[in-house]
């Protein structure tokens, strides 16, 4: 049991702490990056974590939902640190970043498949950074010699070849939308969803005038304002199925959404089946396991036949 339990709400942050004899936890809760979607609160296995819809102020935008920890039903296990796709919650043990789910593997990492080409990125400047909608990419130009160009579109043409260019993505909160992929030139960008869904708004169902979702989306261009009819249409080819619309959503039958998939590195775990089960439909879960166990059967005969093989030439 916890020496000491302490509990501290911000407007910046929401931070919870186990303080004990030999071990101190701590769950941060950035709510700068938290954009109140439904992840960390459908995988929590304590349903230590509850999100709900503020109320809203008449003329105003709708505001993201508020999200509470409960600290005593909270155990620090770090599944909501290891789920959450816009890495807003850390989790850490003595100040360390340490998830005893991830090291007893019980539990699976996101896939953040991100590759940035950078001798494929223009050279201004703003331009490349500004595609990103929660700004997670940084350019840096420099000379030859190391020295740094503030302004590269200033430089001659053989100067700009001669340009050494270095791209930085903050991969660790970067939800895989793919709008720096479409927005930049070809192969500048390789980006990989880690999660895979549906997404379909029922316009006819819509309140008049109701832009709750598109309000509380934190990606550009998933949403979108339709200036025909006045009513939210949804673009899937950027949409990260976080769920923050739904939260919102004053009518159910407005907004059908679910997840279908997720890309995780490979595990064998309860834990993560039942996780699985509550991110995604239940049908959806049960084609992913079929996937994974046909994998691992295929794997299985590749590496009896490569054995028989081996055999058969040493004989």
């Amino acid at each position: 049991m916890p020496f000491q339990t302490l509990k501290k709400d911000t407007a910046e942050e929401l931070s919870l702490q186990w303080i004990m004899q030999v071990k101190n936890y701590k769950l941060k809760l950035d709510k700068n990056r938290c954009v109140r979607c439904q992840i960390c609160n459908l995988a929590c296995p304590k349903e230590a974590i509850r999100i709900e819809k503020q109320i809203e102020t008449l003329g105003e935008k709708t505001q993201k939902a508020k999200v509470d920890i409960d600290l005593s039903k909270c155990n620090f296990c770090g599944i909501c640190d290891i789920l959450c796709p816009y890495g807003a919650i850390t989790v850490t043990v003595d100040g360390k970043h340490l998830l005893s789910v991830l090291d007893k593997e019980s539990f699976p990492q996101l896939i953040r498949d991100i590759k940035a080409d950078a001798g494929k990125f223009p050279m201004d400047r703003d331009k490349s950074e500004d595609v990103c909608p929660i700004n997670l990419i940084k350019i840096q130009y420099s000379t030859a010699e190391g020295k740094p160009v503030e302004d590269p579109c200033s430089l001659t043409e053989s100067e700009k070849h001669a340009l050494r260019v270095k791209v930085k993505v903050d991969k660790e909160h970067c939800p895989s939308c793919g709008i720096c992929e479409a927005k930049l030139p070809r192969g500048a960008m390789h980006v990989r969803r880690i999660l895979s869904g549906k997404l379909a708004i029922k316009s006819e169902n819509c309140p008049e005038g109701c832009t709750d979702c598109l309000d509380v989306c934190p990606i550009t261009g998933a949403l979108i304002l339709s200036e025909g009819d006045m009513k939210v249409h949804e673009n899937e080819m950027f949409c990260v199925y976080c769920g923050a619309c739904k939260i919102v959503c004053p009518v159910d039958e407005a907004l059908d959404f679910k997840r279908t998939r997720v890309n995780h590195t490979p595990v064998r775990s309860g834990a993560w089946n039942k996780a699985l089960e509550r991110l995604t439909s239940p049908v959806d879960m049960t084609k992913e396991l079929k996937a994974k166990r046909s994998l691992k059967a295929r794997e299985s005969v590749k590496k009896r036949m490569h054995a028989r093989l081996k055999e058969e030439q040493n004989a």
